[in-house]
């Protein structure tokens, strides 16, 4: 069985870092991805949708450092579900944890020594233990 999810688009926001378990970071934020197309007509239509994207440990860290609103990214990942209860409602939430992150923005850093793209290929999966009580006051809308 695969389940693999793969990505290239924008950065909506500022990603958000929390450090939970002492040293254990992960990083939440959107990704939109567009595809144009032409009618018959000749009108270009461009659809966007937007994903929400959770990373996790060293991974995390790298999002901290230098993803920004408007970065462009490719992602490799897995598809999940959550949900989880508020206010006496059930809300289910979809998201992509990222298992591989590659910047493409033509800039780099002024901590980068070359014009080669950062890339980390290590897989960050949350810790089995891990109690992610406090993550459900994820808005419903990923912008």
């Amino acid at each position: 069985m695969v389940n693999k999810v793969i990505l290239i688009g924008n950065v909506g926001k500022d990603p958000e870092v929390k450090y939970i378990k002492e040293d254990v970071p992960v990083a939440r934020f959107s990704l939109a991805t567009s595809e144009s197309y032409k009618k018959r007509d000749g009108e270009k239509v461009t659809n966007t949708e937007w994903h929400n994207i959770v990373v996790w440990r060293g991974l995390a860290k790298v999002v901290e450092k230098y993803v920004k609103k408007g970065s462009k990214l490719f992602i490799e990942g897995k598809l999940t579900y959550r949900q989880y209860e508020k206010d006496g409602q059930t809300k289910y939430f979809t998201e992509i944890v990222c298992r591989d992150l590659t910047m493409l923005d033509s800039k780099t850093s002024s901590t980068q020594t070359s014009d080669q793209p950062i890339q980390e290929n290590k897989v960050q999966e949350p810790p089995a233990d891990l109690d992610t009580e406090g993550f459900e006051d994820v808005d419903d809308l990923p912008f």
